[in-house]
């Protein structure tokens, strides 16, 4: 079974945001390498997939804080656990 990348991409960030203490951009950076304006186009996209997430101010500037995964929507947070593996691949490959 193969993987478009781009919605590789958009498993793995949801798959971060909920197994990764206190995610922001600049972590979810250096986690996956990816440019910072990736990683804002993949958070951006995931509201239209029906996931829902919110980004939980913390301090006094503005982008202070982290995401979190409330909803998975229609995507099965299960088969994304099972198959990170089959999710890298399709990235790396993309």
């Amino acid at each position: 079974m193969g993987l478009n990348s781009v919605f590789a991409r958009r498993l793995y960030v949801c798959w971060l945001l909920k197994n990764e203490p206190r995610p922001n951009v600049p972590k979810l950076m250096v986690l996956t390498g990816w440019p910072r304006r990736t990683l804002q186009d993949v958070l951006k996209a995931l509201p239209g997939m029906g996931v829902e997430l919110e980004f939980i101010q913390q301090g006094i500037r503005n982008n202070d804080g982290y995401y979190q995964l409330n909803s998975w929507g229609p995507l099965d947070a299960q088969w994304i656990d099972l198959n990170r593996e089959l999710i890298l691949n399709a990235i790396a490959q993309g």
